[in-house]
């Protein structure tokens, strides 16, 4: 990425950051600013509408496979011995009609999985798959080693304390699909709501024993518009219904791109305060650029694009900017520029490897594709600002934590805090630090609400890639309800 403009890295999907013509999560979130910047709907919340009808045809039909057995996973090509937990991997049809389906990868706890809770995850793009990213990248139980061939066992998997699903969400993202095409054309963040919605529901007929069960929602980067959102159209059905249809006790987003105007804001504040922007430059961004625009307009004008025009990011990784970047050697293969434990920034050439492996998709019982990491749709809907959604379920007395990895400059921590503080809650356990593995692991502070926001020492845009073993002992706790505590060397 070398001489690349802050505005060009901003604004386009960049080809030096497709790996098999498939888009970076980055890339894919600048690239849907981009497509929004002049959006006449912009400003526009989300609302869960018609809630009787809209999804009624597809929860009254019978699902295509009941039983969960025909989606155990046997076992996966390469995985290592003594795997100790069950995998299922499956399709749930949320739309009869137009044959839409979404994919999912269940990975249950080694033990006491009968007692454990369950927890979704979602990726961001929009249109970035959960499957290669949060279960084979972050927090799932296998990484895909350099082979492309064979599994790592990943210690600080999230299925150590709970049950974990990973979604293909939307339809058209990885594995999860539509035998109508128009479809992907029609995708948004009101009909990505539903249709995940559909999917629980049909998912939770699919495995009884998970109806009852404490239910949490996770996820990053635009999964800050997919989680609350979610979580909203929940608890919307659940008070239509006068019943409790998904048991749903919480959400935790990581890294969420929250706030249009506040993410372009924090951004050039991180790379500001990071040493990666000048003096110079930083005060003539601020001079020219209204980040307070209520309508996404805060790179427009020419003195604003100018300003930014003069930034020259370099060759580094935007989500953590202290990590080595992945290189090509001259005879086509791919090394790191350098060490950084535990990560390894190639891993989506061997991720989309061994996904587009016959014998590995018909391990998962996906269909016979070209599983993509992201993939580009015509997004419909989607409000500038999370801001009255979080508010709403903050109101109706859910936890919600958020959390930052401190190195990430695309979702970064700054943009993070500026939308916390519009939300103007008083604070009731100031910022302090929190320990993980006896050292600090990242601060915390709460708000009135139960409202939580937490920084992750050391982590990236992708927290549980960068920090696996913090980004566990924040979800334990999490899961408990509790802050996770600061515990003072002797």
């Amino acid at each position: 990425m070398k001489n690349i403009t802050f505005f060009s890295l901003f604004l386009i999907c960049l080809a030096a950051l497709q790996l098999h013509a498939n888009a970076s999560q980055e890339a894919q979130l600048r690239a849907f600013i981009s497509s929004r910047k002049n959006s006449v709907s912009s400003s526009d919340t989300f609302k869960v509408r018609n809630i009787a009808d809209r999804v009624s045809s597809s929860l009254s039909a019978e699902s295509s496979v009941s039983d969960k057995a025909a989606d155990k996973i046997t076992a996966l090509p390469g995985q290592p011995e003594g795997v100790d937990f069950n995998q299922y991997g499956g399709y749930v049809t949320v739309d009869e009609e137009n044959g839409r389906a979404l994919f999912y990868y269940l990975v249950e706890a080694p033990e006491g999985a009968a007692e454990k809770p369950l927890v979704l995850w979602l990726n961001g793009g929009p249109g970035c798959s959960s499957l290669g990213y949060g279960a084979m990248q972050e927090l799932g139980p296998f990484r895909v080693s350099q082979d492309n061939k064979t599994l790592i066992r990943n210690m600080n998997a999230w299925n150590n304390v709970a049950n974990v699903i990973f979604l293909e969400s939307p339809a058209g993202v990885g594995f999860s699909y539509s035998n109508t095409t128009t479809d992907y054309d029609l995708s948004g963040d009101e009909r990505t709501a539903d249709d995940a919605y559909v999917f629980l529901v049909k998912w939770l007929e699919r495995f009884p024993e998970y109806t009852d069960r404490a239910f949490y929602i996770s996820g990053e980067s635009f999964a800050g518009h997919y989680v609350p959102e979610l979580a909203a159209t929940i608890l919307l059905h659940n008070t239509y219904n006068n019943r409790t249809i998904v048991n749903l006790q919480g959400i935790l987003v990581g890294n969420p791109y929250l706030d249009a105007n506040r993410n372009i804001l924090g951004t050039v504040d991180f790379f500001w305060t990071h040493a990666v922007m000048s003096d110079e430059v930083y005060a003539n961004v601020t001079k020219n650029c209204n980040f307070d625009s209520v309508d996404g307009s805060a790179l427009s004008g020419a003195a604003c694009n100018g300003a930014l025009y003069a930034f020259e990011l370099g060759d580094i990784d935007s989500y953590n900017i202290y990590a080595p970047v992945c290189l090509t050697a001259p005879n086509g293969t791919y090394y790191p520029s350098g060490y950084l434990p535990g990560y390894d920034p190639c891993s989506d050439y061997a991720t989309y490897a061994y996904l587009n492996d016959p014998a590995v998709q018909n391990a998962f019982h996906a269909r016979a594709t070209e599983w993509q990491s992201c993939t580009n749709l015509n997004w419909k809907d989607s409000p500038m600002s999370m801001l009255a959604t979080v508010k709403f379920l903050i109101e109706s007395k859910l936890p919600v934590w958020i959390f930052s990895g401190d190195f990430d400059s695309v979702c970064p921590l700054p943009a993070t805090r500026y939308t916390i503080q519009d939300l103007a809650l008083p604070v009731t356990t100031p910022w302090r630090p929190w320990t993980a593995k006896e050292e600090v692991g990242g601060y915390v502070q709460q708000y009135a609400g139960g409202f939580t926001f937490l920084s992750v020492r050391g982590a990236g845009h992708m927290v549980p890639s960068f920090q696996p073993e913090r980004a566990l002992t924040m979800l334990s706790y999490f899961l408990q309800g509790v802050l996770p505590p600061y515990i003072e060397q002797q």
